[in-house]
């Protein structure tokens, strides 16, 4: 059997006012074309489909297009809600896209509940138990969040996620193909940046040692960077399908082709696809920017400039873009500029406070100060002087 696993579409994204969608459905495009030349059974989508939880009219229009596209091809796909979905509308959806052979999961059910969810492909069956995104707030009671601490708290949500794995392996069976799918941020996962941080540490970092070792895949979500995990199930995170962020600067994006049988684990191969717009950061200082960007001027994607100056230039950021349209943040560092020279203390027992202020009224442009208001400031000056001591 072989199946296509991908997760994190991020459909509707914008950077700096740019919406990458287009770049998406490119992507997705390259999946079609290999469901086709690679002789696919089944596609796993683990989560956030969607950028937001109310993607814009393009961003729906494009994904339900490519379910489409796998209705013709007649190919099968299992779908789950990330962090970034929202499961409800996820939920709403299945009960459209079920006609379209799509099964959508919006959040985590045990496996009599429909945790587990059956396709028969052309190569025999497939289970797969799957647990979409849930905040500690959907899985923890109300009392806990309330009298437990954060260490607390993460074993209880640790013990949660092990629970829920526990019982949807008990759906799996001997003559079919059985795989988890989850969008999870398992410890010693590494992060991109472009994840959102609350949702992707401490509560929740579950052990990968929570996978059922009766699986012969894991197909995970919510990290963007492709890896492999440590178990002895084969446990991957695809990534994402596009460089979300500059934190995904130069990243190999694409998707994991899956071939496997029954009660073998999973071969796995990732399947690069090329970015449509790919994201670049530059590194140059104000003596050569003119130089390094020139090399960039045909850069198909997007560009994030660092640069050191020795002291702030006015029109900066017009210079660079004249120089290079494509760049969406300048970055500014002053590694270049001169140390501050120590100063000597001041004595202020040997100023004239009546001339320094007449100099600072002056400087503000008020001409010379009233003799009263300099009277007035050197009595307060004084008064709260001797107060102090």
């Amino acid at each position: 059997m072989k199946i296509i696993h991908t997760s994190d579409w991020h459909l509707g994204r914008r950077l700096r006012g740019h919406d990458r969608t287009p770049e998406i459905q490119y992507a997705l495009n390259h999946i079609l074309q290999a469901i086709e030349t690679e002789d696919v059974d089944a596609i796993l989508i683990a989560g956030d489909i969607f950028d937001t939880a109310n993607p814009t009219t393009e961003a729906e229009k494009v994904a339900y297009q490519f379910f489409a596209q796998l209705h013709t091809l007649g190919i099968p796909a299992i779908a789950i809600a990330g962090n970034h979905d929202s499961a409800r509308r996820i939920e709403n959806l299945s009960k459209l896209l079920n006609i379209l052979d799509i099964q959508l999961l919006g959040s985590p059910r045990l496996a009599e509940d429909g945790g587990v969810i059956r396709l028969d492909t052309q190569r025999g069956r497939l289970n797969v138990g799957a647990i979409p995104f849930a905040s500690e707030r959907r899985l923890l009671e109300a009392d806990e969040l309330w009298s437990q601490n954060e260490t607390e708290k993460a074993n209880s949500y640790n013990e949660l996620i092990r629970y829920i794995f526990d019982d949807l392996a008990q759906g799996f069976t001997a003559d079919a193909v059985n795989v988890v799918m989850g969008h999870l941020t398992f410890m010693g996962s590494k992060k991109t940046g472009s994840e959102i941080r609350h949702h992707s540490e401490d509560t929740y970092e579950p052990s990968s040692q929570l996978i059922p070792a009766t699986a012969q895949y894991a197909a995970l979500g919510h990290i963007h960077q492709p890896q492999k995990i440590p178990h002895s199930t084969p446990t991957y995170y695809s990534g994402s399908l596009i460089q979300v962020d500059f934190g995904e600067a130069g990243q190999e994006k694409g998707f994991n082709l899956i071939t496997v049988e029954p009660g073998r684990p999973a071969k796995v191969e990732f399947c690069p696809i090329p970015c449509l717009k790919p994201l670049q950061q530059v590194f140059c200082t104000i003596r050569n920017v003119e130089e390094v960007l020139g090399e960039y001027q045909d850069h198909p994607g997007f560009l994030k400039v660092s640069i050191d100056l020795e002291k702030s230039e006015f029109g900066l950021g017009d210079r660079i873009r004249q120089l290079c349209p494509q760049v969406l943040i300048i970055e500014v560092n002053y590694p270049l500029a001169p140390k501050d020279q120590p100063r000597e203390p001041i004595a202020t027992e040997n100023i004239d406070l009546a001339a320094t202020y007449g100099q600072y009224y002056e400087q503000r442009g008020k001409g010379q100060p009233n003799p009263d208001v300099l009277n007035a400031f050197v009595a307060l000056y004084e008064e709260f002087s001797h107060a102090a001591d």
